[in-house]
């Protein structure tokens, strides 16, 4: 490999280090063999670590005068390699466990497949990982499989190839460990490719030192999986799911989605049912987010329950509306209505302030009856799609 691989990418490395002293000059030596395009961040490291940094005074170095954490570090490292002009950037710890060879693995993959986030597969079945770190990674793939729709095999690797020009304008909060959490989700969101590649690993206990700290390191990852769970139920999914649903049109999404899907045709009648139910119910404001939950959990098609979730659309609301408070009031018994003025806004609030009861129970009415309506209607509609292709392909 030859020392301006790196350079062909317009890439740097970055070393994070913290109290590492046995083993951080060693992975400096292995990795200069391959680049002198190096950042090192010292984090407020309270061992030799500053009198071995002085060794390699020719490399850029950042020293925080006291511990910040590894996303401080990061991130602080990310702006000075955007300073120097580079497109992207690895990460390497600087505990020994990683391979400055496996770069190669980085830079091809980047050269036939292009930009993306990469993070290295440690494998995490082979002998020799700790079990901790195995349990934790799958906890981690799960909550990122979740937030982003993505499947990773090891998300917790912080041997990673960073497009850091792609990511200039994401915004993060996190300091620490979980840094490398919120990166990921936040890169995929903005639509960045999040691939594994392939990498060697070495744990050595006798050298390695963790600062992973596990009561307040898991409460701040589960702090942070809360926020970005909410982030997704209440922003992604829903403008993932309208984009897609905008850029086909409704006559594109009803062949594919609806015709073609390869869900079966109860699936999506349920799917179908779910959505109008969800969107006539009392449920104004969490529509989108009830939708996409209980999509998730009952197994039906997501796009399809979020997209018949918009029966509620503007032109539609007055009608749901007046519909829900005379079924409320025929169900209850109260005096009928009085005239409703189907154009002014202030008269939906006042009707539905004053009649909260018979609005209430009207329109769960109205949305039962619809959902079995709109659910057996597909189904039926399905239904008779499925048999005249059937005909078709058996002539």
């Amino acid at each position: 490999m030859h020392e301006n691989l790196l350079s062909t990418i317009q890439s740097c490395v970055i070393i994070p280090t913290y109290n590492n002293e046995k083993t951080l000059e060693r992975v400096i030596l292995k990795t200069l063999i391959y680049t002198s395009d190096v950042i090192i961040v010292n984090d407020g490291s309270t061992d030799s670590t500053p009198e071995i940094l002085q060794k390699f005074s020719q490399l850029h170095q950042i020293h925080f005068p006291k511990n910040q954490g590894k996303g401080m570090a990061l991130r602080a490292g990310f702006k000075e390699a955007l300073k120097l002009g580079y497109q992207n950037t690895i990460t390497i710890d600087s505990d020994g466990q990683h391979f400055p060879e496996d770069f190669e693995v980085f830079v091809n993959e980047i050269k036939e497949n292009g930009e993306a986030l990469l993070i290295g597969d440690r494998n995490m079945e082979q002998e020799g990982i700790p079990g901790k770190s195995s349990f934790g990674n799958r906890i981690s793939t799960f909550w990122y499989w979740f937030e982003t729709g993505n499947k990773l095999r090891d998300t917790q690797s912080g041997f990673r190839l960073y497009p850091i020009k792609q990511m200039e304008n994401l915004k993060y909060f996190t300091r620490k460990f979980e840094f490398e959490i919120e990166v990921i989700v936040k890169a995929a969101w903005a639509g960045i490719p999040v691939k594994n590649v392939p990498i060697q690993v070495l744990y050595d206990e006798s050298e390695r030192v963790s600062h992973f700290r596990p009561f307040k390191d898991f409460t701040r990852i589960s702090i942070l999986n809360t926020y970005l769970v909410l982030i997704t139920l209440l922003y992604i999914k829903p403008r993932d799911y309208f984009r897609k649903f905008q850029e086909k049109g409704f006559k594109r999404f009803f062949l594919e989605d609806l015709l073609h899907s390869e869900d079966s045709n109860l699936k999506k009648s349920l799917s179908v049912a779910l959505g109008v139910f969800i969107g006539i119910a009392p449920l104004w404001g969490f529509q989108t987010v009830i939708v996409l939950f209980l999509a998730y959990v009952l197994r039906l098609n997501k796009l399809i329950a979020f997209a018949f979730s918009n029966v509620s659309i503007p032109p539609m609301i007055p009608l749901i509306i007046y519909a829900s408070l005379s079924i409320g009031n025929f169900f209850l018994g109260t005096p009928k209505l009085n005239k409703f003025q189907w154009n002014a806004i202030e008269s939906y609030k006042e009707y539905i302030t004053t009649h909260l009861a018979e609005y209430f129970v009207g329109s769960l009415i109205l949305a039962s009856v619809s959902a079995v309506l709109f659910g057996l209607i597909s189904y039926l509609v399905l239904g008779i799609r499925s048999k005249k292709t059937q005909k078709i392909h058996s002539i």
